[in-house]
């Protein structure tokens, strides 16, 4: 039947059709009493047909199909599943990292800022970020300067509107969100107005699909640096989620994003360098602190047990 499926097939099913003929009064009589005990126990069938797969038990159906189906489709399928617990702080640019030019610079920074700029949308602000104006998109600021007179004005009118995305947005939701707006890009706004970091269409997909090769940001993997002693530098910025991903560790993810913010909640408090602490089982030494920042960590590869 492997080797000839089709030559078999046909002639089953003619066997298979008088089976169920012959079967069906059975099936009915097996059915009719099922339902009736069911019935005894407050149970309907109709609510058993409607009932429909829950998340956890579609991706054990992923994780056990196998063979059948590639490990790459499976790691896509199980990511789209999985939109709808991750938000969009987990993987937003924060707003340190945002690329933006500050209008009120001299003219011509702003100008060799523009000619340089490696992203396709550039935020433009007034003096601090949270004084946002519009992203300028790098078609349009090539175009302005190519001309003679580009000022500040003919710039401004250039930029485009801000959309705003609330924290704690998820994935799938704001997908949606994007198709329906037909935006690409957005700033992340907690509950006071303030800018936390940079969404884009891109981001969203790269949970689904992987990374593209066109990414600027850093990758986790360039963010940890092997040590010949079995441990990792890990730099403070990282972002929890993607460390737990890219290296199989187990840290928690219901608090801070980064490993500086998990450090930090668990201390309660900015440490100093040279401190050591454990995580979640693993030992975690401070080696770099600046500007109340932590700037790089050690870890220690294999979890301990307190």
């Amino acid at each position: 039947a492997a080797l000839y499926p089709e030559r078999v097939a046909f002639p089953s099913s003619v066997i298979l059709k008088g089976l169920l003929k012959i079967l069906f009064p059975f099936v009915v009589i097996v059915n009719w009493m099922t339902n009736g005990i069911l019935r005894l126990f407050g149970i309907s069938a109709a609510q058993i047909e409607e009932h429909s797969m829950s998340k956890e038990e579609l991706k054990t159906v992923l994780n056990e199909s196998g063979a059948l189906l590639p490990a790459r489709h499976q790691s896509m399928l199980t990511s789209i599943l999985d939109l709808e617990q991750v938000t969009v702080e987990d993987i937003m640019i924060p707003r340190n990292e945002i690329v933006a030019i500050d209008i009120n610079d001299d003219w011509k920074l702003i100008s060799k800022q523009l000619t340089h700029a490696q992203h396709t949308r550039v935020l433009l602000y007034r003096d601090q970020i949270d004084d946002a104006v519009g992203f300028i998109h790098s078609r349009d600021a090539l175009r302005l300067l190519t001309k003679e007179q580009f000022d500040k004005p003919s710039l401004l009118r250039a930029v485009r509107e801000i959309y705003f995305i609330p924290e704690g947005t998820s994935l799938n939701t704001q997908l949606f969100k994007f198709q329906q707006s037909k935006e690409r890009i957005g700033l992340v706004v907690d509950e006071y107005g303030d800018i936390q970091g940079l969404v884009t269409l891109e981001d969203i997909l790269e949970e689904v699909v992987g990374d593209f090769t066109t990414t600027q940001t850093r990758t986790p993997s360039e963010e940890v640096v092997s040590q010949d002693d079995g441990s990792f530098l890990v730099d403070g910025g990282a972002n929890v989620r993607d460390l737990n991903k890219e290296m199989d560790w187990e840290f928690p993810l219901d608090g801070p994003k980064t490993l500086s913010g998990l450090i930090v909640e668990y201390l309660e408090d900015i440490p100093d360098a040279n401190l050591s602490l454990r995580i979640a089982g693993y030992p975690i030494e401070v080696v770099e602190v600046k500007e109340n920042m932590i700037k790089l960590v050690r870890i220690q590869a294999n979890k301990r047990k307190v």
